[in-house]
């Protein structure tokens, strides 16, 4: 990192912070003390208000209403930024409905090289689900359920959320603590803890017709809900031995919740120890697809029943005899 890129983030991490020390930018952005003290002064030098401490436990403390300079960006992270932008095409994300405006406001902070490059990786970058004949034509599945920026707003407000919901043919009320808000799978969805049915569930954001905020009859502290969450835990029924080819495939998909642990220095194999509920058919079907898709370079130590049998059926059902 060149010396004026270095200042430049030092000064926006110091200005993040009401205090900071000597050893922490050292530790920070890898320098020698030495180099940390001279940038300190250079930035002081700027302009920045800080008021030394001296003594064994001394450092810096920043002024209120530090004034930054405008932001800059270089090269390289002006393509990062507009390569990811890019990448999410077609994905439905909350807030993204007006990407030309994004997009244009976007350019008019960059020089005209920039633009140049920019428009030029627009081009030929293509992502998954980009039409080649039109990078630019946007698929009717980019834009979310109109509920999800509604939810997104509410839980802003508070994690505890009235949520109606569509249920076997049924539309019912639920008190949730929300825990994550997840896309897996090209779906949203809503982990949560029920508060009427004291147990944690996943709702679909598509079918989540309403969401409002404040539930002081049931509110309960976050720290309580971890704890009864703790006492849920069920006993492990799956045990995977993932080798290299495996654990590329976990990489790319997994799903949600699931954690691998690395058995090397290089982080080639790995094991997956987690509970399988058998008795919801549609989690028990997806499991199986994923189980295939791993592929060949995966060992199961260990499952329930109905996942070897579900899969020595899929297998059959490949090469039947």
């Amino acid at each position: 990192m060149k010396k004026f890129e270095r200042l430049n983030v030092i000064m926006r991490y110091i200005n993040n912070r009401s205090r900071f020390t000597i050893a922490e930018i050292m530790q920070e952005f890898n320098i020698s003390r030495s180099t940390a003290i001279r940038d300190i002064r250079e930035i002081e030098a700027m302009g920045m208000p800080l008021v030394a401490e001296v003594g064994r436990n001394g450092g810096y403390d920043v002024m209120n209403n530090a004034t930054l300079p405008s932001v800059r960006f270089t090269d390289n992270e002006v393509k990062a930024l507009f390569i990811a932008f890019m990448a999410t095409r077609n994905r439905q994300l909350p807030y993204l409905r007006s990407r030309q405006s994004l997009a244009e406001k976007l350019l008019g902070l960059i020089s005209e090289n920039q633009q140049n490059d920019i428009i030029f990786l627009n081009k030929i970058l293509l992502f998954e689900g980009t039409n080649p004949h039109n990078p630019d034509l946007l698929e009717l599945t980019d834009l979310p359920h109109p509920i999800l920026e509604k939810l997104i707003r509410a839980l802003l407000e508070d994690r505890f959320l009235l949520i109606t919901v569509k249920e076997e043919h049924a539309v019912r009320s639920r008190q949730i603590c929300l825990l994550h808000l997840y896309n897996e799978k090209s779906n949203w969805l809503l982990e949560g803890y029920d508060l009427q049915e004291d147990r944690k569930r996943i709702f679909s954001v598509d079918e989540i017709i309403d969401v409002k905020t404040g539930l002081p009859e049931k509110r309960i502290g976050m720290k309580k809900v971890s704890e009864k969450l703790g006492g849920q835990k069920r006993k492990i029924n799956l045990c995977l031995a993932l080798g290299p080819a495996a654990v590329a495939q976990f990489k790319k998909y997994h799903p949600f919740g699931m954690s691998i642990s690395f058995t090397d220095p290089f982080q080639s194999t790995a094991v997956l120890k987690d509970f399988i509920d058998i008795q919801d058919a549609e989690k028990l079907d997806d499991l199986i697809n994923w189980l295939l898709f791993l592929g060949r370079d995966l060992k199961i130590q260990e499952a329930p029943d109905e996942v070897l049998e579900r899969i020595q059926e899929r297998l059959t059902s490949y090469f039947p005899t």
